[in-house]
């Protein structure tokens, strides 16, 4: 699958302390970005300008990249000393490098780290500096529309009246929004709406927006009946000279406006005045790195199935087997989820739990084990540390079951239920499950994860083998709202489902794409909800 781009970032560099190669004068850096496409094969973005006799430089030009959430997006930052009028680098003196992702630069929102030459080894005491910020227009446009006097146009009951919002692209209006459909109403008020400010006139506030008003005509089979708009500041003064445009700029200011509606009936027209006291609010929407940037942390939890289901870890059909070359689908899985999440999480310390083995020394069925054998302490430094704990344990257990969800959900959304505390958007959880089978617990799963929809929290389910996992697309909610037993419908869709199996053929990093995709709308969802904002202002300029 392709990835769709997010947003883009601008990235601002500078430098401290660069190593001095001229004699007689100092250093004229330039900085040169790379990004690795895959494996060891870098390409070149762009280059900064040359800051000529500086050792510290701040670079007035800015890389603008896309930032993908679910995707490793490798960076290289190289320093050279330029001392002539060539493009080609070899014949000019390296002064270090950087190699970080994308999502480390965009979580520390500015990223502060020692130069290194080629060998690895400190470039002096030389530094550098890279700064993140998105470039967005998140402004809102808070409406509140209402109708009087609407002409009738139905035989057997009243008109059903909608509006229609369009934005002016270069070679058409563009649809912005409709409203809903207020059923047989001749004044009718429709619920507030918002407008993203890029949807409506791509945040120029002159820039000419369209309405149409359009009337539901059951009489002709669900047809559509339209009226025109004209546009007046008060009775009798034109508001615009254009029918049905108006400019956000214009509007701003007033608190009401009046239409002139021209209804259309084949040969004639009936003019109907129409009074709209309209209130719009421009608001500032956050973005997911909005969040991110603004001090939210990511914590990241991985639940792995030890049913017998499994199959012997010994066996080379078993689904834990490790293959010589030291992976099997439970470590792929984690690589894939972790190499990106772990980017969005300060310490790097993660919990990792197994559930449905027999534990020593009791060998009772546990649910909920720490994967280190370490209640009071079940982090892992990084995702290395994960799969080092997953491989001294897998011997160390018995496969048993059953396949029980519920209580690694649970023990998660306990956590995330006292973020919930705090009184902005500074911590989310999500919860990685990887498991080979049927779930057996699906109603106490579905009541833990109605619970959890109501909380800072998503949950990624990778089904892996070849069984039968209807029960756990049951679970995502993207054919419906998933219900808890008791009826209670769930108030976020938090959870997303693949099979291994679909990229088994595909490059390591789809996997990731595609059960991270939804992960960022689902952030946003929550603290939106909520009205919360970033611990700090990511924009602080």
């Amino acid at each position: 699958m392709a990835a769709q781009c997010m947003t883009k970032v601008e990235l601002t560099v500078s430098c401290e302390n660069l190593l001095d190669m001229d004699i007689g004068s100092k250093s004229d850096p330039l900085c040169v970005l790379l990004m690795n496409s895959s494996g060891s094969q870098w390409f070149e973005v762009a280059r900064t300008e040359r800051v000529q006799n500086c050792l510290s430089p701040k670079f007035a030009k800015k890389f603008v990249v896309d930032y993908y959430f679910e995707l490793v997006q490798k960076l290289m930052f190289r320093i050279y000393d330029i001392d002539n009028k060539t493009v080609d680098l070899s014949d000019d003196d390296f002064l270090g490098e950087l190699e970080c992702t994308l999502g480390q630069i965009v979580s520390s929102q500015k990223l502060t780290r020692p130069l290194v030459l080629k060998n690895k080894k400190p470039a002096g005491k030389g530094t550098i500096t890279i700064s993140a910020e998105e470039i967005k227009d998140n402004r809102v446009v808070n409406f509140e529309v209402e109708a009087r006097k609407l002409d009738n146009k139905d035989f057997f009951g009243k008109s059903d009246p909608y509006l229609e919002f369009y934005k002016q692209t270069e070679t058409a209006w563009q649809l912005a929004h409709r409203t809903e459909v207020v059923k047989n109403n001749l004044n009718p008020t429709w619920r507030p709406f918002q407008i993203p400010l890029q949807s409506l006139c791509g945040g120029d506030m002159d820039k000419p927006i369209k309405v149409s008003g359009l009337v539901l005509d059951e009489a002709r089979s669900g047809g559509v009946q339209s009226f025109m708009l004209h546009f007046y500041r008060g009775p009798g003064r034109p508001f615009h000279t254009c029918i049905c445009c108006f400019l956000m700029s214009e509007i701003l200011p007033c608190y009401e406006l009046c239409f002139s509606c021209m209804l259309e009936q084949r040969d004639s027209s009936l003019t109907v005045w129409l009074v709209v006291p309209l209130t719009q609010q421009v608001v500032r929407r956050y973005t997911f790195l909005d969040y991110i940037m603004g001090g939210c942390q990511i914590n990241f939890t991985v639940g792995v199935d030890f049913t017998g289901s499994n199959g012997d870890p010994r066996s080379p059909d078993s689904l834990h087997y490790i293959s010589p070359q030291g992976i099997n689908e439970y470590l792929a899985a984690i690589w894939a989820v972790g190499m990106v999440i772990q980017d969005y999480d300060s310490d790097k310390m993660f919990p990792a739990f197994g559930f449905g083995a027999q534990i020593p020394p009791t060998w009772q069925v546990s649910h909920e084990f720490p994967l280190n054998f370490n209640p009071a302490n079940p982090f892992c430094a990084g995702i290395e540390g994960i799969v080092e704990a997953y491989r001294i344990c897998l011997p160390q257990v018995k496969l048993y079951g059953p396949t029980n969800f519920s209580p690694i959900i649970n023990h998660v959304a306990r956590f995330a239920a006292q973020a919930t505390q705090q009184k902005t958007a500074s911590q989310y959880f999500v919860l990685l499950i990887i498991t080979d089978g049927v779930i057996t617990d699906l109603d106490q799963t579905r009541s833990a994860i109605v619970s959890a929809s109501k909380l800072p929290m998503s949950i990624i389910i990778v089904g892996v083998g070849g069984a039968d996992f209807s029960a756990m697309e049951f679970l995502d909610g993207d054919d419906g709202r998933l219900r808890a037993p008791s009826g209670e419908p769930a108030t976020r869709d938090i959870v997303q489902f693949v099979p291994f199996r679909k990229f088994q053929n595909a490059p390591r990093e789809a996997l990731a794409q595609c059960v991270l995709a939804e992960l960022p709308q689902q952030v946003v969802s929550y603290f939106s909800l909520l009205k919360l904002q970033p611990p700090r202002d990511p924009n602080p300029s």
